[in-house]
């Protein structure tokens, strides 16, 4: 039997679940196609229903399962509620894109003479893949994972979803699960269409089954490759859309340093300390200009790094990990230790770590990701030895950049060093805080991902679709969104935008 770990406490407690042998994966999987088939006879308003109906369960559901997982990560109870409502509001938001359409990038060409000669009509549109695998990630428990984003997604383009419940809160998994397991039932939704294993072995049998058709993961960047690797080795390989590592580079410009270093301080302080700095998005190297006012921005990042606490991790692995990279890079001399707070006494923790080191001294190790509140200050003289510093950090999901009105143009050869690095830009601000929206965009160059996708907000259903075409079909085999007539979502026909 599985077992489950109170981080607070370090206390194990059993979870009456049971590892999935591969036959029983397989049957979840097989359950899970024949789902997809059944569920495909519907078309996407009721999708869009069927999406509001499970966010009303997670609502419905929503202290309970914070209580749940509260006592398996430790990140408190206030997180927890809110990161449930995140959850159902990002199945209402896929469900308005439904009901919206644009998403189906519907497009019409009719048959007729062009500048090429006769040509026939063809008609398009996006449709879902079949059977998708969600691998649910350790650092939010319902946002990215059982009931998260890629959950979301995956179902409102069409698709069936099996699970990977993530080790660090089996409990969580379990009783996410049951809510939308149920609420899907309670609304007509064939048996099946969402399904969870349990297991290493399990997620071993998901990305290799030829039921399945594309995956989404957020994990580590060693996790990552492992799948990917079983993926390669399937005879027909399929999508793997990771998000995997990020270092996610903030710069402060002289200026702003000296405009407002202390506000930016504690920014960034309560950034890279935000959830213990278990978000992919945290601050994980930040560029301090040398001279006064720079100084007195590290002196108060680190005063306030000495007077803090030890803070929960979610799991002893991130615990271990997070102290062998802190210790490596001090003894290997990479970089400095400028200050750290108070160590913990029991469970998992880490205490706020501060690391600075000099931009010309700045190496590829020195950049290594450690999950948990630490953050390496990197001091410059000027804004060429950040650009080449950058050359050592890692493409990222964000970057930051803090500046000053004064100094447009310095910002304006930053950025264009920094777009291709990075899915996103941000600035006066700080990247921990990941809006849902249609605009955004949570993805990057590798490490950050191996996809030019989104894995939030509105773009990231089009992992989970692909375009088929019609050429010259009858009208009655066409789906509706692509007959003559139809209307109330945007298609493109002969070329033209109808809003519809």
């Amino acid at each position: 039997m599985l077992t489950s770990t109170n981080p607070r406490t370090g206390e194990t407690r059993p979870t009456g679940i049971a590892a999935c042998t591969p036959d029983e994966a397989d049957a979840v999987i097989r359950a899970a196609d024949a789902a997809f088939a059944a569920a495909s006879a519907h078309d996407r308003l009721w999708r869009a229903d069927l999406l509001d109906a499970l966010a009303d369960a997670l609502d419905a559901n929503r202290d309970d399962l914070a209580a749940v997982a509260d006592r398996e990560t430790g990140l408190g109870l206030p997180r927890l509620t809110g990161e449930v409502g995140r959850s159902s509001f990002q199945f209402r938001m896929f469900a308005e894109a439904l009901r919206d359409g644009g998403v189906l990038e519907a497009t019409i060409d009719h048959a007729g003479t062009t500048p090429l000669g006769p040509q026939p009509e063809i008609r398009r549109m996006l449709v879902p893949l079949g059977t998708v695998a969600v691998f649910g990630s350790s650092n939010f428990p319902f946002a990215f994972s059982v009931a998260g984003g890629d959950t979301a997604s995956a179902l409102a383009a069409g698709n069936a979803v099996v699970l990977k419940a993530h080790s660090s809160h089996l409990e969580t998994s379990r009783a996410s699960h049951a809510v939308l397991r149920d609420a899907a039932a309670a609304y007509g939704a064939p048996d099946g269409l969402i399904g969870i294993v349990y297991g290493t072995e399990a997620g071993r049998v998901l990305v290799s089954n030829p039921h399945v058709q594309a995956v989404g993961f957020t994990g580590s960047l060693h996790g990552g490759r492992a799948l990917m690797e079983l993926i390669d080795a399937r005879p027909r390989p399929i999508p793997f859309y990771g998000e995997l590592s990020s270092l996610n580079p903030l710069v402060v410009t002289p200026a702003a340093a000296a405009a407002r270093g202390d506000a930016i301080a504690d920014g960034l302080y309560g950034s890279f300390t935000l959830g213990s700095g278990q978000f992919c998005t945290k601050p994980g190297v930040a560029f301090v200009p040398t001279g006064d006012a720079g100084d007195a921005l590290v002196a108060r990042i680190a005063a306030r790094a000495t007077d803090a606490a030890a803070t929960v991790l979610l799991n002893g692995r991130i615990a271990t990990s997070f102290d062998e990279i802190r210790d490596r890079l001090v003894a290997d001399g990479a970089v400095e230790l400028l200050a750290r707070g108070a160590a913990g006494d029991a469970g998992f923790t880490a205490a706020p770590t501060v690391l600075v080191t000099s931009a010309a001294a700045l190496t590829a190790e020195a950049t290594e990701e450690a999950f948990g509140p630490l953050i390496v200050l990197v001091r410059y003289d000027d804004d060429a030895q950040v650009v080449r510093a950058l050359d050592a950090v890692p493409d990222s999901l964000t970057a930051t950049i803090h500046s000053e009105a004064s100094e447009a143009a310095a910002v304006a050869s930053l950025v264009r060093e920094l777009s291709p690095r990075v899915g996103r830009l941000v600035f006066d601000g700080y990247p921990t805080g990941v809006r849902v929206s249609w605009g955004q965009h949570h993805g990057g160059p590798w490490p950050a991902t191996n996809s030019q996708h989104t894995s939030v907000g509105v773009s990231a259903i089009r992992r989970f679709l692909r375009p088929l075409a019609w050429q010259d079909a009858p009208e009655a085999l066409l789906p509706a969104e692509l007959r003559d007539g139809y209307e109330g979502i945007p298609r493109r026909v002969d070329g033209v935008l109808q809003l519809g």
